[in-house]
């Protein structure tokens, strides 16, 4: 079975030297007939696992897939989608019929001095309320318990949306070095002030690495736009 090298968004650099995510770079093979069977199974689609069944069946690199960053998981899938389905991709802008290349596609621009060698670890202080906390980037294991709680919130009340506080408490490994989860969670309801959480989450964003899905193309009169790139159902059902 034919397979490829996928450089990952983080370099490795994130991933404890201990663990082959930390070279870098994974092998995945070639899509076929029982990925397509994967795709259209209607109980991992009625689930929500549907991409990850998928990507799993394809990464050749014995790794723990829940310990892969998010940049670094989107990254195997655009890969998937171009080993299984090419590399061009259509989709419709402002009317218009667009098609992107995607293998032209490039990282993110990170700065990698804010890392520190094998630790998904980082410092910030709230621009605010001038606390001192350290945070984690989310992996694809912290995703599923962070959607867990949510859905486990909702059962009790319906119109509650906690999506970006409970990304948070899981983000948040320390505030003003104590590492309880007892007074991380205290802190995110009680403390931490809107204004310091959209700084976070902006610096959260300008660090962590992943793929670059903006596309630049000839608008109207020729005037040059940008556009994220839609992952949607044609993405990987491209005869939906």
């Amino acid at each position: 079975m034919p397979t490829e090298i996928v450089d990952l968004p983080s370099k490795g650099l994130l991933y404890s030297e201990d663990s082959l995510l930390s070279k870098g770079h994974i092998e995945m093979k070639y899509m076929t007939a029982r990925e397509e069977d994967i795709l259209t199974n209607p109980n991992y689609i009625k689930k929500g696992i549907v991409l990850d069944k998928l990507l799993q069946s394809l990464i050749v690199t014995q790794i723990n897939y829940e310990d892969l960053l998010l940049g670094d998981q989107n990254a195997i899938m655009l890969a998937a989608r171009i080993l299984g389905y090419g590399k061009d991709y259509s989709f419709t802008y402002k009317g218009e019929k667009v098609t992107v290349d995607l293998s032209q596609v490039e990282d993110k621009q990170i700065d990698e001095s804010l890392f520190k060698k094998g630790k998904n670890a980082f410092e910030f202080t709230l621009p605010t309320s001038k606390t001192k906390i350290t945070f984690k980037l989310l992996t694809v294991g912290d995703v599923k318990k962070v959607e867990s709680e949510i859905e486990s919130l909702k059962k009790v009340n319906k119109d509650l949306t906690p999506d970006v506080s409970t990304r948070l408490k899981y983000m948040i490994t320390s505030v003003e070095g104590n590492p309880e989860q007892s007074a991380i969670r205290e802190f995110v309801d009680q403390y931490l002030l809107a204004r310091d959480s959209k700084a976070l989450r902006d610096y959260i964003k300008q660090v962590q690495p992943d793929v670059d899905m903006t596309f630049n193309f000839d608008g109207p009169d020729n005037v040059e736009e940008g556009v994220n790139i839609p992952i949607n159902i044609n993405f990987f059902w491209p005869e939906y």
